[in-house]
């Protein structure tokens, strides 16, 4: 007899538990990892064969690794008929999922790291929701609660920090991001992979951001995980990597390069019908998002003003640094913070934002004036002010954005879910 799981939403491909292909594939990728490689898959191979009732198949995804991983895989492939390798010739782990992610027949497509960090008693609870058809993504967190967590607090303040900024400028609600441990339904990774670009370790928040921008639903397991000491990370080049990988989603989607609407069609997931028009985001959520844009904004201010103020002077390098970064912080929080979509009322928000902005240029140079007026002031003490008299505008410019340039009464139209 063959069991099948409902399609229970358009855009769901029943799986088949009992056909011939594999419905689970397990992908890990890996690179130059010939001493963790083959203890890793035998352990995997065991709880797979032990748990899992269906045809399974372990895809080996090799990053042109230059020591022996290679053979090591070879030969473990020779030995387990379930497991298979797939050789790429550059690096990356994005470019691995995606690639082979792409080419596998499975119903459900996972990967886990090579060093097994996370407990594969999580492996089960990881996959289900999507043979059920219930979900189309899955993570395994170790945010959420109920997760056990072994790591130091270097790595443990790098990941819950790296999780505010998405929220802060992604709006994501999902809560790790970057936990080795994700599965998604075959069906969805074929509409969702084509649009990710990412390459190496930003993939998988690119993936989220899509997933969830699309209207899909996301199943987060809570995971017990053990740091593993040894990993070759680059912290520091992952997480350079990564902002600039919030910078260019967030591009997209402001210019419309990332085709949420037709996603959403296509996978035939849209919003459940609750009308609410005019209601923005808590004020709590507009706090701390308005914060973070302010941050970036501030930080891009001082280094356009102290690029420019050589070369025009203190004032009119004031003018054009808070010109520049109050267009940018204007449409920032008009869709971030505010939850304003489309280009409707676009060109009176940016002119109503520009009077605030020029609020916030009195203030500042107001006090560039009276500190002028008053000393010889050096380049230290100028920022200082500055810095103080911009915390000022801020207040202002947060409350004039909430309660008249984007209050929701004077909106003709209503946000859309992020």
């Amino acid at each position: 007899m063959t069991a099948t799981a409902p399609a229970s939403r358009p855009g769901t491909v029943p799986v088949d538990l009992a056909g011939p292909q594999p419905v689970l594939d397990v992908v890990i990728p890996v690179y130059n990892e010939e001493t963790d490689l083959e203890p890793c898959l035998r352990r995997l191979h065991a709880h797979l064969a032990e748990h899992v009732s269906y045809p399974y198949r372990i895809t080996v995804a090799d990053n042109a690794s230059t020591d022996a991983t290679l053979q090591v895989a070879e030969r473990l492939a020779r030995e387990f008929p379930e497991v298979v390798v797939h050789h790429l010739d550059e690096k990356g782990r994005g470019r691995a999922l995606n690639t082979v992610w792409q080419a596998s027949d499975a119903a459900v497509l996972a990967y886990m790291d090579v060093d097994l960090s996370t407990d594969l008693a999580a492996l089960g609870p990881l996959v289900a929701p999507l043979l059920s058809g219930h979900s189309d993504l899955a993570i395994g967190s170790r945010l959420a609660r109920g997760a056990r967590v072994v790591r130091g607090p270097k790595r443990e303040f790098i990941s819950r920090c790296y999780n505010l900024i998405l929220r802060s400028t992604l709006a994501a609600r999902f809560s790790d991001a970057q936990c080795g441990f994700k599965a998604i339904r075959a069906d969805v990774a074929r509409e969702l992979l084509p649009h990710v670009e990412d390459t190496g370790w930003f993939f998988d928040t690119e993936l989220l951001v899509l997933a969830q921008r699309a209207g899909l639903r996301i199943h987060e397991v809570p995971v017990d995980w053990v740091d593993d000491p040894d990993s070759s990370v680059n912290i520091l080049r992952t997480a350079t990597a990564d902002l600039k990988g919030i910078a260019r989603v967030t591009k997209a989607t402001f210019t419309g390069e990332i085709p949420i609407s037709r996603l959403r069609e296509q996978l035939g997931r849209q919003p459940i019908g609750v009308d609410a028009p005019g209601v923005p985001p808590r004020l709590v959520t507009q706090l701390v998002r308005f914060a973070a844009i302010g941050v970036s904004s501030t930080l891009a201010y001082l280094v356009l003003f102290l690029l420019l103020r050589t070369v025009v002077g203190a004032q009119p390098a004031n003018f054009a640094a808070l010109l520049v970064t109050a267009i940018g912080n204007t449409a920032l929080n008009r869709r971030l913070t505010f939850g304003i979509r489309g280009r409707a009322g676009a060109g009176r928000h940016q002119f109503e934002g520009l009077i605030v902005f020029g609020l916030g240029l009195a203030l500042t140079s107001g006090a560039l004036a009276l500190l002028h007026g008053s000393t010889t002031a050096g380049l230290v003490l100028e920022l200082t002010v500055l810095v103080l008299a911009n915390l000022a505008a801020t207040v202002l410019r947060f409350l004039l954005l909430r309660g008249w340039v984007f209050n929701p009464r004077r909106q003709t139209t209503s946000p859309k879910e992020y």
